[in-house]
């Protein structure tokens, strides 16, 4: 199973970006998967939820409203699409599949918002 993240960056408050997760290694189809954050100093948490059809999404409280979770099982990738961006969304962000008894994590993209 390989996850890579990718499409962080730096941007000003308010601003966009979109990221994207790239899956192999596994029937991308038939997983949700997740996007997870981590702040320095702070605990790994929960940013959106997509299932495996795409049809079911849930979104954390800090987030909901602003960022929007989708998937292209054609070309096994799930997007975050990130909306009026705030220093506090300023994150590390990974993409998660929990397979089999396993629960896989890519290398993570830096976001950091700043002016």
């Amino acid at each position: 199973v390989q996850l890579v993240e990718s499409g962080g960056g730096l941007v000003q408050p308010g601003g966009s970006l979109r990221l994207s997760c790239a899956a192999s290694g596994f029937t991308f189809s038939s997983y949700a998967m997740s996007w997870y954050r981590q702040a320095p100093g702070k605990e790994r948490e929960l940013v959106a939820r997509i299932s495996s059809g795409g049809g079911f999404k849930n979104y954390g409280d800090s987030v909901k409203g602003r960022f929007t979770v989708s998937r292209d099982n054609a070309k096994n990738t799930v997007y975050l699409q990130m909306n009026s961006l705030k220093p506090e969304d300023t994150a590390v962000y990974y993409c998660n599949v929990n397979y089999g008894y396993n629960v896989y994590w890519g290398q993570g993209t830096q976001v950091t918002v700043s002016s």
